[in-house]
């Protein structure tokens, strides 16, 4: 039986973590052409085609992504050898990486990765980015699992596996100011500013929704994708920003932001999406088996 040539198997692997040969060629100081033909030479001892190429990018087949699954754990083990032999430590230590879009609440994430993050075995990877891009390294395995606001549908060709695992009531959400009377709805939405999520996300949708069949007409200051600028919005502004209570969790905590008023109907889901992997991490299993009031009022014993 021929043994594997783990050169190649590690030029595969480089790739498949970058996406693009031209990148990785100038990484790993070599020729384009002359990976290429490494990549190609690993895919004859294999059997199957480890990429297929899409747009500009190289996305990894089926096999492919079998391929990386055990390269990922083969180099891994690698590093942890070294450190032992070389460095005289043992380690255990665990690599999970997780990706958010860039829109989702930082208070969220926080939370739902609190658990591990004082383990001296885990050595924990936060990227954050648009959907198309964070799919794409969910693809590759480059990042295991995608927490999202919003709901993937996957296909024959992306096998997405996206699963809700929380979601939290939107609320009419000011700074604490003397009112004469509580905030009323829908009366007090009309002819007000308010500061909105993007067009098209779930939130603004379902608002504008609500709006229309209460016959209100709010004044809209600003409308803002990223989260965290909502929430800088929120602190320093007068108007009602319209979120989830975990967005300004802090905020409302030592008083200086306060819900007026819960949106009947409305929500922002929270999701997990993974792909199928031939080895899973037990960690992301644990944290995904977690229940929802963990991520969203981490506080509360």
């Amino acid at each position: 039986m021929r043994r594997l040539n783990y050169h190649h198997l590690h030029y595969f692997w480089m790739v498949a973590r970058q996406g693009k040969l031209t990148e990785t060629a100038k990484l790993l100081s070599i020729s384009q052409s002359a990976l290429s033909m490494q990549i190609r030479q690993l895919e004859e001892d294999l059997g199957h085609k480890l990429f297929h190429r899409k747009a500009r990018k190289l996305e990894l087949t089926e096999a492919g992504q079998i391929a990386f699954s055990h390269a990922d754990d083969i180099f891994r083990r690698g590093d942890e050898l070294r450190t032992l032999l070389v460095e005289g430590q043992q380690t255990d230590l665990q690599h999970v990486r997780i990706g958010a879009v860039a829109t989702l609440s930082r208070n969220f994430q926080e939370a739902f990765v609190r658990p591990i993050i004082d383990r001296e075995n885990v050595h924990l990877v936060m990227q954050s980015g648009r959907l198309e891009e964070m799919l794409s390294r969910l693809a590759t395995h480059s990042i295991d699992l995608l927490l999202s606001n919003v709901p993937v549908q996957g296909d024959e060709e992306h096998p997405w596996r996206s699963r809700l695992i929380a979601r939290q009531a939107v609320s009419v959400i000011g700074r604490k100011e003397k009112r004469k009377r509580a905030f009323r709805l829908p009366e007090d939405l009309h002819d007000c500013q308010v500061l909105l999520p993007g067009q098209g996300s779930e939130i603004r949708n379902a608002f504008e929704l609500l709006c229309e069949q209460w016959e209100v007409h709010p004044r809209i200051l600003a409308e803002v994708d990223d989260m965290a600028m909502l929430r800088l919005l929120a602190r320093d502004s007068t108007a009602f920003a319209i979120m989830p209570k975990v967005v300004v969790r802090d905020e409302i905590n030592s008083g200086f932001l306060v819900e007026h008023a819960t949106l009947p109907g409305v929500f922002e889901n929270f999701y997990g999406v993974r792909v199928r992997r031939h080895f899973e991490s037990p960690i992301i299993r644990e944290l995904m088996r977690r229940p929802a009031e963990d991520f969203l009022n981490p506080d509360i014993e």
